[in-house]
């Protein structure tokens, strides 16, 4: 037997296992049916372009019911935070808690919290 024919018939065993595969393939996708394929491909194509956009407006809608801005009852420093978080004025360091769109001095129980007055004093003169 010639070596070079062995060689030859090898190649071309080769070649033809390049096109089986391919071939085995399509054919198994043909037996069970493309369309299964079509629609996962259609859903996944609305998924990937749909999910961002509700995801975008929806975050939206949950920050504009959820983000307080306002001012720090102590020190008067604007502030955002959220709803029924607690946070710390960066300004004064006090305590806060966001509550219906206002933040408030977190206290222990038990204490007053008062707003100081200046009140201006008249000096009476006492005439002799």
């Amino acid at each position: 037997m010639n070596q070079n024919s062995y060689k030859s018939l090898l190649m071309n065993l080769s070649d033809l296992s390049r096109w089986l595969m391919p071939v085995f393939i399509v054919w198994v996708l043909i037996s069970i049916g493309l369309g299964w394929v079509v629609k996962s491909i259609l859903i996944l194509i609305v998924a990937v372009t749909l999910l961002p956009v509700i995801g975008f407006f929806g975050l939206r809608w949950w920050l504009s019911r959820n983000l307080i801005l306002d001012q720090c009852p102590v020190c008067s420093y604007e502030l955002t935070g959220l709803n029924q978080t607690q946070i710390q004025c960066p300004s004064c360091g006090e305590p806060l808690m966001g509550e219906k769109d206002h933040f408030v001095r977190l206290t222990p129980p038990g204490t007053i919290d008062i707003d100081a007055i200046e009140v201006s004093a008249k000096v009476i003169e006492e005439s002799k």
